[in-house]
């Protein structure tokens, strides 16, 4: 049966290219590996997925716990200070 299969010409690799990721060997504390793999784990997801989500967040800028970022007008703050001047 093996004399039926040629595998002279055949390249060892993933069947299917992974587009948009590459593999690299990276050094990380055995404790960082056991955190993210239980974490991973109880999700139910892979721990490499979830380190490639940690390093996208630290990338993403940084998100202001304020509510409202907009710029203040001249109106927003004639406005409140007319409200405070009031109060005091």
């Amino acid at each position: 049966m093996r004399r039926e299969y040629d595998f002279s010409k055949g390249k060892r690799r993933a069947v299917i290219p992974s587009i948009g990721k590459t593999r690299i060997t990276i050094m990380l504390d055995d404790d960082v590996i056991e955190f993210f793999r239980a974490k991973a784990e109880a999700q139910g997801t892979g721990y490499q997925t979830m380190i490639n989500t940690c390093l996208r967040e630290a990338l993403s800028p940084v998100k202001s716990k304020a509510p409202d970022d907009r710029p203040v007008t001249v109106a927003a703050l004639r406005k409140i200070l007319r409200e405070e001047l009031q109060t005091s």
